[in-house]
């Protein structure tokens, strides 16, 4: 039997390998603390699961869902965006619901790139940017976030023949798994460099709002004052080039509805919707009501999640500081990004293996995110504090 050519990149995955020695962590009787996926441990908002569950009972919803009956969700999500950042947002042509931002960031690839053509990726970077490409037939071009650059991309380093042949360009910030922040400039000069070279310009915000503090360039008077972390149509308000993936997991821990959207360029919203549409349909109703419940209601639950993970950041970076692991605090996120110690700085899958097989702490290694995330590992603070402080402890006999 043969398959597809573009599938090859898509065979070996560092995760699956973790998700091995896990299993066989687990089968030896380790206790497993899993701190390797950022999938959230906190509940969904009661007035959410309520809009959903009282959606069940409405037998109007039980059928297929088509685009246009997704307009009150669309409306919802604009006027959302639009009292965040201040841009004016049309949900009938700038606005497209998503099963999850990964939906939309693997299938625009399919809308945007001819086979051969390269998109521009962060390295290390979320492991899905990569597969949307392949599965495109695809080129990737990696753009490196060093650590002496604050993690952000130098976009003067990427070659000109590459450019010539390139059609996107994928950021994500907050970013994961780095934590780092990009202030607005790098996202003027990212707008003004795609509007140059004619790319596509990806932005992809699942951590929108988990943001703790603020950073010497991204004052209040810098973009909209009720969210630290600006949006890629704050330097692009036009919408020329630009298009950004939101999710609903994160902010209102919502991973497993998988509710997303993209806001963006017009046509850009109309060649994904296209896509979508040879795809799948929409959602179930009732999941769209919930997000609206959960855009549109109160939002004290969001400002909680925050204070969680601000809360367990601080617990945990101690904890670690105190063991002699020397890790800096990271301003957003639900991660810590670490720089391994000897003698493991150069192999973050064995120290993860082997980890997780002594003391049954899972962690991400830094390589599965992409050559420049080697000598580092991701933690996800998806635990309650006493469980992170027991995991640093068994860090600490294993170290």
């Amino acid at each position: 039997m043969k398959f597809a050519k573009r599938i090859q990149p898509l065979q070996f995955n560092v995760f699956a390998v973790m998700d091995t020695a896990k299993a066989k962590a687990s089968a030896a009787g380790q206790e497993l603390i899993d701190l390797s996926l950022g999938s959230s441990d906190l509940p969904t908002e009661s007035h959410v699961i309520e809009a959903i569950s009282q959606s069940l009972q409405d037998r109007s919803t039980h059928g297929y869902l088509l685009f246009h009956g997704t307009r009150a969700f669309r409306q919802t999500a604009a006027n959302w965006y639009e009292q965040k950042f201040g841009i004016p947002v049309d949900s009938e042509t700038e606005v497209l619901p998503l099963i999850g931002s990964q939906e939309g960031t693997a299938h625009l690839p399919l809308a945007v790139l001819n086979p051969g053509e390269y998109a521009l990726l962060q390295d290390p970077g979320y492991p899905s940017h990569e597969g949307g490409v392949y599965l495109a037939s695809g080129q990737i071009y990696r753009m490196p976030l060093r650590e002496e650059n604050a993690f952000l991309p130098v976009f003067s380093e990427i070659p000109i023949p590459v450019l010539a042949e390139s059609r996107m360009m994928v950021l994500s910030y907050p970013h994961n798994p780095t934590t780092a922040i990009a202030p607005l400039s790098l996202f003027k000069e990212a707008v003004a460099f795609c509007q140059q070279h004619n790319l596509v310009l990806v932005h992809d915000f699942p951590y929108v709002d988990v943001v703790f503090e603020d950073s010497s360039e991204q004052g209040q008077n810098l973009y909209h004052s009720s969210c630290l972390a600006p949006s890629v149509l704050q330097a692009d308000p036009e919408k020329s080039v630009s298009i950004e993936f939101f999710t609903l997991s994160k902010s209102y821990n919502m991973g497993g509805f998988r509710i997303g959207f993209a806001i963006g360029n017009a046509q850009l919203i109309k060649a994904l919707r296209q896509v979508k549409a040879a795809i799948d349909f929409n959602q179930y109703q009732g999941i769209l009501n919930g997000a609206i419940a959960a855009l549109s209601g109160s939002q004290t639950g969001v400002k909680a999640t925050v204070a969680t993970y601000r809360q367990r950041r601080d617990i945990f970076i101690s904890a670690l500081n105190r063991i002699g692991w020397q890790v800096s605090s990271p301003q957003a996120t639900m991660y810590v990004w670490a720089k391994l110690p000897e003698p493991w700085s150069q192999d973050s899958v064995q120290f993860c293996t082997q980890l997780v097989e002594k003391t049954g702490v899972a962690v991400a290694p830094g390589a599965g995110f992409g050559k420049f995330g080697e000598g580092f590992v991701r933690f996800a603070l998806v635990h309650e504090a006493n469980i992170l402080q027991t995991a640093v402890e068994r860090i600490a006999e294993f170290l």
